[in-house]
């Protein structure tokens, strides 16, 4: 029975070793709620303590069942008192005559290894408790403060935090669902949280009771972590349980189209809900802040208008979002644009035009119709750019004059702009290269890089964490601001937030309608009012013809009549898809209310 007892109790250690790393590889593969060591171990040694304290209580105990049992129960009882430190050695060593000789020695040092064991744990216990009090005392004493929670601490969320202590010395910053691993990547975000005062919770959002908090304040949920449908879960849960609440924000980063449709039909109740979709937040912010560099690096024409040559390099989700804002962004009077994308997907064409069917049919595409778009844009599928194909391909577009590289991973996006830039200057031309790098060390670090004869790549690294999650950005963003301005002259406030379609449509007017303020169009800078007739017209003509590449972006076709009722946006179909000549006047109306300041 020792020999038994003994194999037992040091494989219970061993059992949760095991266990944990299995549980971890097969269950938790993808998710960051992974088993912890700590507790699998809490248990494991409680069993050990029992399995090696049965064989000395059972020393005592007659072998019948009544006395088993009774010798069980005291094993388990001395496996609780071995973790309060409340066990006496001198009980375990007076049984040890009982043990077999050759085990004597070896029994007892597990012994003494549990009993040390056991205290340990306790204590690691305790602490793991007073951590989560005191993170509980720190928000207590935040009652009166702004609070912004988030879902997880990441880059993502401690950038954003970063900047939000920055700039809001008084308020409560909390990271939700905080376990302190060994991992080095997940210590240093923990000490950069406490570095700006930042309360850590072990506990899911959704656990934690924020509904006492002074109502008079604000608390701003960020739902930021990796997992996007996690995100959206867990904001539909937070705004059932926040519904009643005033002064309550919720944000949720995902780019997924069923969040789009689920947080629009959820009852919101007082809650205002924002969707982040990084994605299109990053294009529309390369396009506002910075966009007139496409018309002011346009080349000159024998006709005396100026060519807009874009070059889209990957067609994962930033470069299918920039290919379709590029054609409504690059309809700007005096300017041809055309738009080269390029993806190693054999099927990248077919499913860019599944996604926007009318924006790439000959109809439209590469034609040239008064009062409609007017641009080319052509798909180049199945090529790698690392294959010598790339290379020709790129030899041909003599006349580039803007370059995105978006292809998903830091390292190629860099190699691939530091080749392009070599490629381009072996053609004796030099268009402006943006280059997306995630990593805002490494984009730092790259910043006006040369090469050994001192001359600069000239590219720009736009999209990096620091830059991409800060309160201008994601908070209080001029882009939206102004987006709203547009959205209310025909249109409740309400709908701008609850409705992405209005949401979207706004911002994209505001984004083009000051690149037309840059690029000196008549009457861009005006009101509506205070238009000349020559004015109007220039402004509503090139007003539909970006609103009819913005909604053909979108997905949206003709519904083949002009008839309002043949609208329907299931479908995806308008009846104002069609050339400005041919609008009704109200219609064109709407079109200089809408494109004006």
């Amino acid at each position: 029975m020792w020999t038994t007892c003994f194999l037992f109790s040091v494989g219970s250690i061993a059992a949760a070793i095991i266990f944990t790393l299995v549980i971890n590889k097969i269950k938790f593969a993808d998710d960051k709620r992974r088993l912890k060591l700590f507790k699998s171990l809490l248990v494991g040694v409680f069993f050990a303590s029992v399995f090696m304290f049965y064989p000395i209580r059972s020393v005592a105990s007659e072998a019948t069942l009544l006395g088993n049992l009774r010798a069980f129960l005291l094993a388990v009882f001395n496996a609780m008192q071995v973790y309060t430190i409340g066990c006496e050695f001198d009980m375990v060593e007076k049984s040890m005559a009982f043990c077999p000789d050759w085990l004597d020695e070896l029994y007892m040092t597990w012994v003494t290894v549990l009993f040390v064991l056991a205290p340990v744990f306790t204590f690691g216990f305790i602490l793991s408790l007073f951590k989560n009090l005191s993170a509980y005392l720190k928000y207590f004493c935040a009652y009166f403060k702004d609070t912004y929670v988030f879902s997880e601490l990441n880059d993502k969320s401690l950038a954003l935090a970063n900047d939000l202590r920055r700039k809001k010395k008084d308020a409560a910053i909390i990271f939700t669902d905080v376990f302190e691993d060994n991992e080095e990547n997940i210590y240093e975000l923990i000490e950069n949280a406490k570095e700006i005062g930042a309360i850590c919770f072990k506990k899911d959002m959704l656990v934690i009771d924020f509904k006492n908090h002074s109502v008079n304040k604000g608390i701003y949920f960020f739902a930021i972590g990796n997992n996007e449908t996690e995100n959206l879960n867990q904001s539909l849960k937070l705004i059932e349980n926040y519904r009643e609440r005033s002064n309550t924000h919720i944000y949720v980063f995902s780019a997924k189209i069923e969040s789009e449709i689920l947080l629009t039909s959820v009852d919101k109740g007082k809650i205002k809900v924002r969707r982040i979709n990084n994605v299109q937040s990053l294009v529309n912010r390369v396009l506002y802040e910075g966009g007139e560099i496409l018309f002011e690096s346009a080349a000159k024409t024998s006709d005396g208008t100026k060519n807009i040559s874009a070059v889209v390099i990957g067609m994962g989700r930033h470069g299918t979002e920039m290919v379709k804002a590029l054609a409504w962004f690059g309809q700007m009077d005096g300017y041809s644009l055309e738009i080269n994308a390029f993806d190693k997907d054999p099927l990248a064409e077919e499913k860019f035009i599944a996604t926007a069917p009318e924006l790439m049919s000959p109809d439209y595409n590469g034609v040239t119709i008064d009062g409609e778009a007017q641009y080319k844009i052509t798909i180049h599928p199945g090529i790698d750019v690392e294959s010598i194909s790339f290379v020709k391909e790129i030899a041909k577009l003599r006349n580039a004059t803007y370059v995105i590289v978006a292809l998903g991973n830091d390292d190629v996006n860099v190699n691939t702009s530091i080749n392009l830039r070599m490629y381009f200057e072996r053609m004796k031309i030099h268009p402006v290269i943006q280059t997306i790098v995630y990593n805002s060390q490494q984009r730092k670090a790259l910043c006006g890089i040369k090469n050994y004869g001192n001359q600069e790549y000239d590219i720009d690294f736009i999209g990096d964490v620091e830059s991409s999650y800060t309160e201008d950005v994601i908070i209080d963003s001029e882009l939206e601001e102004k987006a709203l301005e547009i959205h209310m002259k025909w249109g409740e406030e309400e709908e701008f937030w609850t409705y992405e379609y209005n949401y979207r449509s706004s911002m994209a007017s505001a984004i083009h309608m000051r690149a037309r303020i840059k690029c000196g169009i008549p009457g861009a800078e005006k009101k509506e009012e205070e238009l000349t007739p020559e004015e109007r017209d220039i402004i509503e003509v090139l007003e539909h013809r970006r609103w009819n590449a913005y909604m053909r972006a979108e997905g949206y076709v003709y519904s083949g009549s002009k008839d309002k009722s043949s609208r329907n946006d299931l479908a995806k179909m308008h009846h104002d898809l069609i050339d400005y000549t041919s609008l009704d006047e109200e219609e064109k109306r709407k079109d200089s209310r809408v494109g004006t300041g």
